[in-house]
């Protein structure tokens, strides 16, 4: 349909899974895309040229792609992947985080290493990838660009044995929220998705009879949403089986009890059914609105 004609997209973590079908799709609608894979196990060991097989695809559909094989866990990879973009294309318009592992353990049997590499492929992986990209739309005023983040409900509501991967994708909310806000000068459209697929990754969490029903292609419309000019600006969505949902974070009123005294512990577990009442709850925007509530109450 062409709706992204001329946009220049970097996806990584696109050799397999939402990645690749995210790949694919962009390429379908007319933006020319940097696969990035560095073709490991679910674990981020190893390493295969994976991505070759998905430009070949665009490239037999008649799109217009090229691969990337830098561990976005690295800080020079992240420079790397953008430069592809820079090399190949002459821009770059959109970014999708979307690489990631899983070592997956409770936090009793987690070793430090578990953590690391955990955190660093999810969380530092999209500050190294969009680090030099918002450089670059700074240093040539580039406008209407989009950055979607890859969050995860883990990260939203937490999941048995994956502290490390909660950790890290509800990191990727607080790097939208305030991206959202460092890149409104520029236009710049930041949102994240919390996707829910069948993939390498979270095949042995679902039953064999929800593989159809999940499969990654139905996240695909949320994210070209997001991708797009009619894209919102901090938002989450949770996408999968065909249904999308907004997710907020939300305060509640709260009670005031003054800074006398009388403001103790106690006071706050008498007073925890009128703290909790979601009756007028509101949507921060920034942090900032939180700090005013408190000096307008």
């Amino acid at each position: 349909m062409g709706r992204l004609n001329g946009k220049i997209a970097v996806v990584t973590g696109a050799g397999r899974g939402i990645g690749k079908e995210t790949a694919l799709f962009l390429a379908g609608e007319g933006a020319k895309v940097v696969v990035n894979d560095l073709g490991g196990n679910t674990d981020g060991t190893g390493g295969t040229q994976i991505a070759d097989e998905v430009v070949e695809e665009i490239k037999s559909a008649g799109g217009d792609a090229v691969a990337n094989y830098d561990s976005v866990s690295e800080f020079a990879g992240g420079q790397n992947i953008f430069q592809t973009a820079i090399d190949a294309f002459g821009g770059m318009d959109i970014l999708i985080n979307n690489a990631g592992i899983l070592r997956d353990k409770t936090l009793f049997n987690m070793e430090e290493n578990d953590w690391d590499q955990v955190i660093a492929v999810h969380l530092k992986g999209h500050f190294n990838c969009t680090k030099p990209f918002a450089s670059y739309i700074r240093e040539t005023n580039r406008m209407d660009c989009r950055i979607i983040n890859m969050s995860s409900v883990s990260g939203l509501y937490g999941n048995f044995g994956q502290t490390n991967y909660a950790a890290a994708k509800m990191g990727v909310i607080g790097l939208m929220n305030t991206l959202k806000l460092e890149g409104a000068k520029y236009n710049v459209h930041t949102n994240s998705i919390a996707p829910t697929a069948t993939t390498r990754m979270t095949e042995h969490l679902f039953p064999a009879e929800f593989g159809e029903k999940l499969d990654p292609k139905y996240i695909i419309p949320a994210v070209i949403y997001l991708a797009s000019e009619k894209a919102p600006n901090g938002e989450i969505l949770e996408a999968g089986g065909g249904v999308v949902a907004n997710t907020y974070i939300m305060e509640t009123m709260g009670k005031y009890f003054g800074t006398g005294d009388d403001f103790t512990a106690e006071s706050v577990a008498e007073s925890w059914e009128a703290i909790s009442d979601t009756t007028d709850a509101k949507r921060p925007f920034q942090g900032g609105d939180v700090a005013m509530k408190h000096f307008e109450t």
